[in-house]
């Protein structure tokens, strides 16, 4: 099988291995050589990129078209904010990050410190945009624990969470994108999205890396929030 392309403009290298790993546990170690050794983190680097997350999104919008012109974008979770940088870049006329944590400005985007758990929030957002969105993005995930299972549980109770947030902020033919873990229990939220969007696929860009379990679900075509 064909190896899926890199990012572009990445190029070929050595593998690099560390010398001063004495002081580091051997899981910061392998993450480490891992950040150094992936072309995605050199490229995200060289292009000017928040992170290597931001092919992730790239990869999706070619192959789905995810990202119209003049379109309203909401990105949750947006730190460190390349997803917000890819949007501009692709032509959204507005661009909106909303996180917990402070986020440096880009260019053409605005930033909302908060929590979209907040009861207010989705007419918060509507007041500062003039409107609802034609797609809300999320990359979010929460801490892991290391254990597989409860990981997964804790992954798909945030997508749902986003996916009932979405409903709220979307306008009709509107597209929801979030991201999963494999594990079974995500048709759980498959099947909701099914009678709420005309297509629900599942997704694993190249840019997510092979050993991961990381999955996003792309929904097109909204049909409305339920009654």
């Amino acid at each position: 099988m064909p190896k899926p392309p890199g990012p572009p403009g990445a190029t070929r290298s050595l593998g690099v291995r560390l010398r001063t790993a004495n002081k580091r546990s051997i899981g910061s170690q392998k993450w480490l050589e891992r950040q150094l050794n992936d072309p995605y983190v050199a490229a995200a680097r060289a292009q000017g990129w928040r992170s290597r997350a931001a092919f992730k999104l790239i990869e999706m919008d070619d192959k789905y078209k995810l990202l119209k012109r003049g379109a309203r974008v909401l990105d949750l979770g947006a730190a460190p904010g390349g997803w917000s940088q890819v949007a501009v870049q692709r032509g959204a006329a507005q661009v909106l990050g909303l996180d917990l944590l402070a986020v440096d400005p880009v260019p053409g985007a605005d930033f909302l410190q908060g929590d979209f758990l907040d009861p207010e929030m989705p007419d918060r957002l509507a007041a500062l945009m003039g409107g609802k969105f034609d797609l809300v993005l999320s990359d979010m995930a929460p801490n892991t624990t290391g254990h597989n299972a409860t990981d997964h549980i804790r992954i798909i109770a945030l997508a749902e969470l986003a996916f009932d947030f979405a409903q709220k902020v979307l306008v009709p033919g509107g597209a929801f994108v979030t991201k999963v873990f494999q594990g079974g229990s995500e048709k759980d939220l498959l099947a909701p999205m099914k009678r709420r969007f005309a297509i629900v696929r599942h997704v694993k860009p190249p840019a997510s890396r092979k050993g991961s379990s990381e999955l996003y679900v792309v929904a097109t075509g909204f049909r409305g929030a339920a009654d």
